[in-house]
């Protein structure tokens, strides 16, 4: 189960935020017992990029023996 302060990776881009699948972000908030989540989305120097509300089918728990990468954000 994920909780607030559980790290998560998007299954899915949100293409008005600019962030993709595989973006990762800190759960700030657990909204309805699970069913969504409010998620902070950082870059690498701890800048906030985004925070959104987002359902519980979008984002799925870090697995063991993944490993991050790094992508410049397509900024408008």
């Amino acid at each position: 189960m994920i909780q607030e302060l559980d790290r998560v990776v998007l299954t899915r881009p949100l293409d008005d935020l600019g962030l993709k699948a595989g973006d990762i972000g800190t759960v700030v908030l657990v909204h309805e017992g699970g069913r969504g989540f409010e998620v902070e989305f950082v870059t690498l120097d701890g800048e906030t990029y985004a925070v959104s509300t987002i359902s519980a089918e979008d984002v799925r728990p870090i697995e063991r023996n993944e490993i991050a990468h790094a992508r410049v954000l397509a900024v408008a």
